[in-house]
């Protein structure tokens, strides 16, 4: 059970960062003040597409 509660976190941070990779332009033009939104919109995609990578290769070596 803790096994299945454990995958299922995995999946929605999973699915936080494709959220984040995709429409970071849209975050950042609301949640932040930035003079450049290049750089906080290149900044959520880095941030999502850690998240995505550390917890694809989390839930991969979870499942052995």
């Amino acid at each position: 059970m803790f096994n299945i509660i454990i995958r299922i976190i995995i999946l929605l941070l999973i699915l936080c960062g494709v959220i984040l990779i995709y429409d970071a332009r849209i975050l950042t033009k609301k949640f932040f003040g930035f003079g450049d939104q290049n750089e906080g919109s290149a900044g959520l995609k880095f941030l999502g597409a850690v998240l995505v990578l550390i917890c694809g290769i989390a839930l991969f070596f979870l499942q052995r």
